[in-house]
């Protein structure tokens, strides 16, 4: 299994920036970085909104990106760091790109698709399953999502 050089936290805090950039943007501030050796070979930020695109979630962008960047769609050596639990298109876009690791922040109780509601990351019955950590930085990931949302939705708390 790989281990990453620098501790989950450390990369947590590098996807918490990208998600700063989602929502500076007015998106869904989630953000995703992706690290091979020890190294940040991708990033992405929410854009649904900005590309009228729904799947345009952050994962989607830095896998997209990674598999650029190594020429390969298989993502066999590398751990995809985001601040959200991923949904199920997320989660079966991990499980296709054959990642090892995922590490999340906060955990989706309306979409969350590795432990929450579905467990897609580990499903014994797909040809791969990832390991999966939950829980990394989870309040200050939970903490900008249940801020943008109050915001956008005042008198509603979340």
């Amino acid at each position: 299994m790989i281990q990453p050089d620098k501790p989950h936290e450390y990369f947590m805090d590098l996807a918490l920036k990208e998600a700063g950039v989602a929502l500076a943007r007015k998106e869904v501030p989630v953000g995703a970085i992706i690290v091979q050796r020890g190294v940040v070979i991708a990033k992405g930020s929410n854009q649904t909104e900005m590309l009228n695109d729904p799947t345009a979630h952050a994962e989607m962008i830095a896998i997209t990106s990674a598999a650029s960047h190594l020429g390969s769609r298989r993502l066999d050596d590398c751990i995809l760091y985001v601040t959200l639990e991923p949904c199920p298109m997320c989660a079966g876009a991990i499980v296709l790109a054959r990642m090892p690791i995922l590490v999340f922040g906060a955990y989706d109780p309306k979409a969350g698709a590795c432990t929450t509601l579905y467990t897609i990351t580990n499903d014994t019955r797909l040809n791969h399953r990832v390991h999966t950590v939950g829980g990394v930085r989870e309040e200050q990931c939970g903490g900008i999502l249940k801020e943008f949302f109050k915001a956008r939705r005042p008198g509603a708390e979340k």
